[in-house]
């Protein structure tokens, strides 16, 4: 299904009924003012801008990477430029939907701070798999720096403008940011659930000769798999296990090293060998670096 793009903010405007924007290249709307779509089966679409949004009540599943989501009570999306989204609405349109977005072309944030340093926010790339769901006191916060925000898109656009908006959008992004790490910690079942995935993953990658074969896995081989952003999982195993998916990659290999040492008659060249290494010298530096032994040494403690 090819997906729609829109380009600027003035023809998302124009597509869901709304008056010209007061800015061209920034907008604050109410979902409430928002045109309802008739279309009928899923549909997907394409910005050429960000797009920072809370929405409830819309009676829509929305695909976000390769997740899908209801929109309900203080759930918050982050989309980048060129991702494709797909909403599908549902047939009962019993309650109003209620929210606002915040539009953000690129060009806005031209020579500032937020240029660069918006790319860098994890929570962008739709790859994550995880929206931000928000506490009752958290939504307020966001409500409030929103507010800030409104309030000087509406008001008289003077050369201040562009730099109080970008201040009160950095502090928007830093709150978003702290409110990600405490969602990785409070959604353990579901982070758990994630791990237990990467252990399964591991554990018959390992175990298949793969390693042999193809090397050790990359950490955005082991992301793919998982149907999570590289840069998601290692911010995961780093607030639940202290450790990045590379680290922990190694771990599981050493213990996989281990067993063979210590069960096993086969040389170091040959488990080298069996666990990915062209190099026995480079497999028995990083054993000894996560072990403080040299793989000899440690067999030999066995006997």
């Amino acid at each position: 299904m090819q997906p729609i793009r829109i380009k600027t903010i003035s023809e998302f405007h124009r597509l869901k009924g709304l008056p010209k924007p007061e800015h061209p290249l920034i907008s604050v709307i109410n979902v409430a003012d928002l045109k309802r779509g008739h279309e009928d089966g899923p549909i997907n679409f394409v910005f050429d801008y960000y797009s920072i949004s809370l929405k409830r009540n819309c009676n829509a599943k929305f695909k976000y990477g390769q997740q899908q989501y209801d929109f309900d009570e203080g759930t918050m999306f982050f989309i980048s430029p060129n991702q494709v989204f797909g909403i599908e609405r549902g047939k009962n349109e019993t309650t109003k939907q209620s929210g606002w977005m915040l539009l953000i072309h690129p060009d806005f944030l031209w020579n500032t701070s937020l240029a660069k340093k918006i790319k860098q926010y994890e929570y962008f790339d739709y790859a994550v798999h995880e929206a931000l769901f928000l506490s009752e006191k958290e939504e307020t916060i966001i409500a409030g720096v929103m507010q800030n925000i409104q309030q000087e898109y509406h008001s008289n656009i003077d050369k201040f403008s562009q730099s109080v908006i970008i201040a009160q959008l950095e502090l928007l992004l830093t709150y978003a940011e702290r409110f990600y790490q405490r969602q990785f910690i409070t959604r353990k079942i579901s982070n758990h659930q994630i791990l237990d995935r990467l252990e399964d993953m591991l554990n018959e990658y390992f175990n298949s000769g793969s390693l042999t074969k193809q090397g050790l896995p990359t950490v955005q081989y082991i992301a793919e798999t998982l149907n999570v952003s590289s840069n998601y999982l290692s911010g995961l195993l780093k607030v639940l296990t202290g450790q990045s998916t590379q680290q922990h990659i190694h771990d599981r290999l050493i213990d996989k090293a281990k067993e063979k040492l210590s069960t096993t008659d086969l040389s170091v060249s040959e488990i080298a060998y069996e666990l990915g290494f062209e190099h026995p010298q480079s497999f028995s530096k990083l054993f000894k670096t996560k072990t403080s032994f040299s793989p000899l040494a440690f067999r030999q403690s066995f006997n």
